[in-house]
Formats: C-alpha cells, structure tokens, sequence
C-alpha cells in the first residue's frame, strides 16, 4: 500500500513538473544594429611576388632574390620585423597543352601590419621597385578597434530595446528582461577598389596611385529576445 502511495505522489509530481514545463513565457524576438565611425589610423597590406619560367631551380631563385629586395627594403623603412611576416610560399608546376610544356611559378606572399599611415604612399611605390607584382588586399584598419567593437555592439543592444519597445507599446506591455542574446556580427574591413582591380596584374605597368582614406564603418549586428511583462 505504501508503494501504491509512494508511486502516485511520484506521478502527481511528474504530471505537476511537465504542466509547468508546458508554461509559455511571453517574449519578443528583434535584431538590433549598431555602427560607429573612425577615421583608420593602420592598414594591413598583402603583397606577393609571382615569377614564372622553365626550370623550376631558376625560378625558384629569382623569387627569393626577389623576395629579398623586398625584406630589405620593409627593413629601411623602418617597419618593425613584428609586423611583417611571409605568409605563405608555393612552387607550381603548369602544363600548356598547346606546346605540351610544362612551366613552373613560384609566388611568395607577404603580410604587413603598417602602423603608421603617412609612410603609406612611400611604402608602396618602394614595394613596387623592390619586385613586387600583386597587390592582395589592403585592409583599412583602427588602433581603437577593441573600444570601437565594444562601442557598436552597446548601440545593437540599446537599438534592439528600442525595437522591442516600440512594438510593444501598441500592445499596452512592457518589455522586460534579456532571456536569449545571439551575436550575428561579421567582420569586414573596406578594401580599396583599385587593389582588387591590379589583382594578378603585372605593377610595373601601372601608374602609381594614393588613397583618400576616409572612414571605417565599425558594426555590431545582434538578436535578442526580450520577455514581456
């Protein structure tokens, strides 16, 4: 009998849990956006060296001497070896079908962190009569971005509120606290369009060219849902 007893007090107390579970909490689901300014006071370059040929050993040679004009001028420019570093190093075979050769290309890529937006200009025309012959990507930086990230993602929240709020007035509720909050923040930093344009495309034929900074855009995009009071 005590058994019987024991086992309905446990079926009651299930049955009372799952009806509590079943409880749906009234809540409102927005996105919110913020975006803040600066001016970019760093860039970080990607440039490279290709060097095609016949004999894999030559041309492997004439990228490194190149390479190292290249080093050596980073170097005089006074850039600290932390912020420059060779990215990446490949030496391919390729096969022309109509001549049934095969040639090779050895490309070294170099990355450099420039700190110091007026040696922009020198920087890359000096690149430029060192060897280099692609320009990757430049990619307009903040030396603020910690403290500017954290600036837009306050705005998103305060703007996902102020979402909330607005649709919920018309329904004569509050909204009331954060119950879920998802980050959809994806990072980008402008590039200039002419260094997507020279992509692949020998320097040496082209006409040398500055930039007008302007500003970055720095945005936070979250979604949040909100209960309601």
């Amino acid at each position: 009998m005590k058994n019987l007893v024991l086992i309905l007090i446990s079926l009651i107390s299930m049955i009372s849990e799952a009806q509590e579970l079943k409880v749906v909490t009234p809540m409102i689901n927005v996105s919110g956006e913020g975006k803040v300014f600066a001016t970019p006071d760093e860039a970080c370059i990607t440039v490279a060296v290709d060097t095609k040929g016949k004999n894999s050993t030559e041309v492997k040679k004439l990228n490194d001497q190149k390479i190292e004009a290249v080093l050596n001028f980073i170097k005089k420019s006074k850039i600290p070896t932390s912020d420059f570093r060779t990215q990446r190093v490949s030496l391919n075979p390729q096969y022309d079908y109509e001549t049934k050769k095969h040639t090779f290309n050895a490309s070294q890529t170099i990355e450099i962190n420039l700190k110091d937006l007026s040696k922009y200009d020198a920087l890359m025309e000096g690149l430029v009569d060192a060897g280099i012959n692609q320009i990757k990507s430049v990619d307009f930086k903040s030396s603020k971005m910690i403290t500017l990230e954290s600036d837009a993602r306050k705005l998103a929240i305060r703007n996902a509120k102020a979402k909330a709020e607005d649709y919920v007035s018309v329904l004569g509720q509050k909204v009331g606290k954060a119950i879920v909050i998802s980050d959809n923040t994806q990072t980008f930093y402008p590039q200039p369009m002419y260094a997507q344009q020279m992509k692949s495309m020998d320097m040496e034929s082209q006409p040398r060219e500055t930039l007008a900074v302007g500003e970055i855009a720095i945005v936070a995009n979250v979604t949040v849902s909100f209960s309601l009071e």
